[in-house]
């Protein structure tokens, strides 16, 4: 099921597989209440997940959180269990803005904050290991004392859009729509600040999301833009020669010429259907708001049509924001609709990194820059 790229006009006309559908949120479970007259005590509920709890998150010295902390998930019981948890969310902010990306902030544990972890590490020169220590979270706070989460103040635009009332699982349907823009205000905001959308409720209890005024606690990184920078302000400093892409951590390593590791991603890499290659290939071009193209020669599972069609640009677009060709056919490095599933899914064939890592990594990369494929 080969694919091809090309830019015409500027503008891309990409043809991939169809990436799948989005994931269920959690949903946490209410505190329990005793019966009348039950010796039973009532769990305490967690404690609000304020910007002070979180930009205080730290460690003692025999790599525990701190008692306070600690006395408060003990209070909640499964419920703050399954919470976000403010060290976490610290350690995910730092990490993010020192470019080695734990995938979407969501203040939970898991591969993609491991595998983070694990390159901080390594390029610190710390002792290796894929959990927290004392010695890793200061090494983060002291290459960035600033606070990891802000107010922020939704605009009118922000409110205002404009919004997508709904996007079809069908390409064929996808097709009739003027955009593939966000959905709502909320999935907007956690994509900007480079967050879950389930992180942005939780720091956010009863606030309007979409009415402009409302302040919000958000993460603290770079905000993700959507504008289309032009070719001659590209690549930026660091400028990345070389890209590892490692199947078996299923992550991404961008390198300057002096071959110092710059940016670290997690990543859905290949499929069982479709294996991404072995080997060295190079990226050719980058492309901004690109546009999907389907031919019907590939026949995708589930589309029935038997004639070309496009789906215009947007972050829900089946390549996202932009696509990073490579001079194998039918391969590219991009973004995704689905930013919490990067790392966790395959891509069928394909590199997905989150839109706003993509966009990054595109600012960056050279044309002709290497790119290895590492097998597990």
């Amino acid at each position: 099921m080969a694919r091809r790229f090309s830019m015409r006009a500027g503008s891309a006309l990409l043809a991939l597989l169809w990436l799948g559908g989005a994931g269920l949120a959690a949903k946490e479970s209410p505190a329990k209440e005793p019966g009348k007259g039950s010796d039973r005590k009532a769990e305490a509920a967690p404690a609000a997940l304020t910007a002070e709890a979180i930009n205080g998150a730290s460690l003692d010295p025999d790599g525990k959180p701190k008692p306070e902390a600690a006395a408060s998930r003990k209070r909640g019981g499964k419920q703050a269990e399954a919470r976000p948890d403010p060290l976490r969310i610290k350690v995910q902010v730092l990490l993010d803005r020192a470019r080695f990306s734990p995938g979407a902030i969501d203040g939970h544990d898991g591969d993609n904050l491991k595998g983070a972890l694990a390159a901080f590490s390594a390029a610190r020169g710390l002792p290796p290991g894929k959990g927290l220590s004392p010695e890793l979270v200061r090494a983060l706070q002291e290459a960035d004392a600033a606070p990891v989460v802000t107010d922020y103040t939704i605009t009118e635009a922000d409110a205002a859009g404009p919004y997508v009332e709904k996007i079809s699982a069908k390409m064929e349907e996808q097709a009739d729509l003027e955009s593939l823009g966000y959905t709502n205000a909320r999935e907007m905001l956690a994509e900007r600040f480079h967050m879950s959308r389930d992180l942005l409720s939780a720091l956010n209890p009863d606030k309007p999301l979409d009415k402009a005024g409302t302040v919000i606690l958000v993460a603290a990184v770079t905000p993700m833009g959507t504008d289309k920078p032009t070719a001659k302000d590209l690549p930026r400093e660091p400028k990345v020669q070389r890209i590892e892409v490692d199947k078996g951590s299923r992550d991404l390593r961008a390198f300057d010429r002096d071959g110092k590791l710059v940016a670290y991603y997690p990543a859905s890499i290949g499929s069982g259907e479709k294996p991404a290659p072995s080997g060295d290939t190079k990226v050719t071009s980058v492309a901004f708001e690109p546009t999907y193209t389907y031919n019907p020669k590939y026949a995708f599972k589930g589309v029935k049509s038997r004639e070309k069609f496009s789906i215009k640009g947007g972050p829900n677009n089946p390549v996202g924001l932009v696509w990073i060709d490579l001079a194998i056919p039918s391969y590219g490095i991009h973004g995704t609709p689905e930013p919490e599933k990067v790392g966790k899914t395959e891509s069928h064939g394909c590199i997905r990194l989150t839109n706003w890592a993509v966009r990054e990594l595109a600012m960056h990369v050279s044309r002709g820059a290497k790119v290895t494929f590492k097998d597990e």
